[in-house]
């Protein structure tokens, strides 16, 4: 959910119609500094609508519920017994720990974790997940030689034995590998990184223009599956995502996987046993390590807010994570530069100097944005703060819900007591102390008041700028034979300089992730000159069939059945993802009308055509008149 929930908005959008005219343009047409004095006065006077938000983010409870860990683990056995061993690890990894001695800090039963960890090996096992089901027997076998009682262990001792054969087995005979790309083993891809560009290969240099402004070119002819760009996200922060049910029927605790339970929060890697947060039941990592970098960085602010955070929607939590990893110092810093300019605070590439104005001594990009003062562009704070947000052209409501957000947000980090953390002012020693609110004015402080201004700026920004990355996810529960699969949005993150590639419906490159970093290849020859282009994907053939595809289902099915509404549902999701912005609306409006019809305003289906019907309305105006 990139925006914040329907009922937040709701309550903004009637806040916004009650509003003074003259109140509305000065909203309308002021700066985000403007903005956020004003968002500020307004909160303030309308206490109950952020009593209402905190209702609202009851709805997405994230304390710790101890009670949980033995019924996840009778939930696990009963998907183990159905032989169903991907759903039953999720479940298993939501009671077992990292290891043993953080099991028993938590109070576990220490006569049970035998028995469970048998069966996450045994899952392991059948997952052809061998190094991972050898580090659990080793654990297994370490705490069973010194519990001394043997007897107490005779039947999982044999259950070890057995184990230990079969992992032997798989270990002599391993599954034949996969061919690599193309069939052939390449030779390693020789890799030269731009001296003006960070992660970027030396065959690209970077140009402006005022049509096209920041943008990429080939300095040399690219051949095909040459790699141009090679970028780790400056922030990223992981979608929650769509449940994948793992059983029928209600229950006390949700046993979906979504998302949040199957990847890393912080690297993005696929959770096996997980390292839970300690303060909260939302975040999870793949290793005390991750967990602890996180904790570091961003976390320890993060925690007390997860349900504001969830509430308000991924896109306010990028923007808070991005001020947070930036430090304050840096943020304060390029907010107060803003100001000296306001008349070009909308477009900052106003400020620079075309390339052929440029010093000619080795500075060739040193008049745009976001290039340090050696003229290097990198993948900095610097670099995304000068992303264009687009302030002016974006619909006043839209910028208004984004305002009263970060405000409320703000809000909550003072009155938590979390200041001191924001601005960079606590000590290592009181990272893990409980927090407690020294404010009682409802005033923000005027350095919360520059955060919420940043935050401001990066919410719009990622309306244009927000990359989504991907994977390739297994639906069901993954014990099938055949295996279904389809692209899901993981997270959502800023790459500076992968920001710089404009987009085209024509594209000559191809965007692939792996955890948080992102590669860009040539996806077909590249003359010395021309611009370096990308799309979302290669999303037109796809449209294409499915256009196909509808027409003999509206024949079959009628123009009105609950089919042809489920294909326009798939088209819609295409031409969204494609930025194929005036199709994608027509498509979402009629695919809302025929499946709210079959399945009610209340679907999952419905919800998520008018989330991405509202995404792409709020886009700012230049860009729905081109598309």
């Amino acid at each position: 959910m990139a925006l914040p929930v329907a009922e937040w908005q709701g309550r903004t959008a009637r806040l916004w119609a009650a509003l003074e005219p003259a109140l509305r343009e000065r909203l309308a047409e002021g700066s985000l500094h403007d903005a956020v004095r004003l968002g500020c006065d307004l909160l303030r006077a309308k206490q109950q609508e952020q009593a209402a938000l905190v209702q609202l983010s009851l709805q997405a409870p994230t304390d710790k519920k101890p009670e949980a860990a033995s019924w996840y683990r009778e939930q696990g056995n009963r998907e183990f017994k159905r032989g169903r061993y991907q759903a039953a690890l999720r479940l298993y990894s939501k009671v077992c720990l990292e290891d043993i001695a953080r099991a028993e800090s938590y109070g576990y039963p220490d006569r049970l974790l035998p028995k469970i960890l048998l069966r996450k090996a045994e899952c392991l096992l059948c997952l052809e997940r061998l190094q991972d089901a050898q580090d659990i027997l080793r654990v297994l076998e370490n705490k069973i030689s010194q519990d001394g009682v043997m007897t107490a262990h005779l039947t999982r001792i044999k259950k070890l034995s057995q184990l230990n054969f079969k992992l032997g087995e798989k270990e002599r005979c391993p599954e034949p590998a996969q061919e690599a790309h193309g069939g052939i083993q390449g030779e390693p891809e020789i890799w030269e990184e731009n001296s003006s560009i960070s992660g970027a290969s030396s065959s690209l240099s970077l140009s402006f223009d005022a049509e096209r402004g920041r943008h990429l070119v080939a300095s040399q002819d690219i051949v095909p599956g040459q790699s141009l760009v090679k970028e780790e996200a400056f922030v990223s922060v992981l979608c929650p995502g769509e449940s994948l049910p793992l059983q029928d029927g209600d229950t006390a605790w949700d046993t979906r996987a979504t998302n949040a339970d199957l990847y890393c929060h912080r690297c993005l890697r696929e959770l096996l046993a997980s390292v839970p947060c300690q303060g909260c039941s939302y975040a999870q990592y793949c290793s005390q390590d991750c967990a602890d970098m996180a904790w570091q960085q961003y976390h320890r602010t993060e925690c007390p807010l997860g349900a504001l955070l969830l509430t308000l929607g991924v896109f306010c939590h990028v923007a808070l994570r991005t001020v947070l990893l930036a430090g304050f110092a840096e943020v304060s810093r390029l907010v107060a530069w803003s100001h000296h300019g306001d008349k070009n605070l909308q477009n900052p590439e106003a400020r620079c100097k075309p390339l052929s104005e440029a010093p000619a001594a080795g500075a060739g990009s040193r008049g745009i944005p976001g290039c340090g003062s050696s003229g290097r562009y990198q993948s900095s704070y610097q670099a995304l703060f000068h992303l264009l947000p687009h302030t002016e052209q974006h619909n006043p409501e839209h910028k208004f819900l984004c305002t009263l957000s970060v405000i409320a947000i703000c809000k909550q980090l003072q009155a938590a007591g979390l200041e001191a953390a924001v601005l960079n002012q606590e000590s290592p020693q009181q990272w893990s102390k409980p927090k407690t609110c020294e404010k009682t004015s409802d005033e923000l402080s005027p350095e919360l008041k520059t955060v919420a201004e940043a935050m401001l700026r990066h919410v719009l920004q990622l309306q244009c700028n927000a990359q989504a990355i991907t994977v390739m996810q297994e639906l069901g529960p993954g014990d099938e034979a055949v295996v279904d699969k389809k692209p899901v949005r993981l997270a959502t993150a800023f790459f500076p300089v992968l920001s710089l590639l404009n987009h085209s419906c024509c594209p000559n490159t191809s965007v692939s992730f792996s955890g948080t970093a992102a590669t860009v290849r040539a996806s077909q020859p590249i003359s010395s000159g021309q611009e370096v282009l990308h799309c979302y994907g290669k999303w037109q053939e796809a449209a294409r069939h499915l256009k196909n595809s509808i027409e003999i289902v509206e024949m079959h099915h009628g123009p009105s059945s609950v089919e042809t509404g489920q294909e326009l549902f798939k088209l819609a999701q295409i031409l969204f993802n494609g930025f194929a912005v005036s199709e994608a609306l027509s498509t979402i409006q009629r695919a809302e009308g025929i499946l709210s019809v079959h399945f009610g305003p209340q679907s999952a289906q419905i919800q998520e055509l008018q989330e991405m019907k509202a995404c792409l309305s709020q886009l700012p105006r230049n860009i729905l008149q081109r598309s």
